[in-house]
């Protein structure tokens, strides 16, 4: 039956002409609506992290900060400038570097130099409050040891050096 059914002509002509009209739809209010779903909102301040220990070189440090929310961050924006405790020194150049991610090592520093340091993070909707500052240490440089003044007996042995170094330096450590 099933091939006789399929050899018959059908006739597939519709009797009447459909009418369409042509309408133009103002989706403006529906995408503003849509618009203001997708929107993220702008990220909170980041935390930034006190220096840890062996974070720093005589010319570098190693920066890292956090979150404490989920908001969307496309990247952040690092500051930093020496910390000088002179008035009229204040207007100190502040360098700013774009971060992807929430550590960066800042290079080309001062040895036994403090650094004030904050971040901001950034998206689509806009910039977060910076963080607090935190200050950070490079670490100074090695002494030079004053191989004419060296002197030693017996018993006993007598080095002098002197430091490179503008600020003053905690402590020294010699080695034999």
């Amino acid at each position: 039956r099933l091939e006789e059914f399929l050899k018959k002509e059908v006739d597939l002509q519709l009797s009447t002409q459909p009418e369409f009209e042509e309408r133009v739809i103002d989706f403006s209010e529906v995408e503003q609506l849509m618009n203001s779903i997708n929107a993220i909102p702008a990220p909170c301040a980041p935390v930034i992290n006190p220096q840890a220990p062996n974070a720093a070189t005589g010319t570098s440090l190693r920066v890292c900060w956090g979150l404490f929310s989920d908001d969307t961050v496309e990247h952040y924006q690092l500051c930093y400038k020496p910390v000088s405790h002179d008035r009229h020194s204040a207007e100190q150049a502040e360098h700013m570097l774009k971060v992807k991610e929430t550590y960066c090592t800042i290079t080309d520093l001062l040895p036994n130099t403090q650094y004030e340091f904050w971040v901001s993070a950034l998206n689509a909707s806009g910039i977060s409050p910076p963080s607090e500052k935190a200050v950070y240490v490079t670490a100074p440089s090695p002494p030079t040891i004053k191989t004419e003044k060296i002197r030693s007996c017996e018993n006993a042995a007598l080095v002098c050096w002197e430091s490179r170094d503008l600020n003053p330096v905690d402590s020294y450590t010699v080695e034999l």
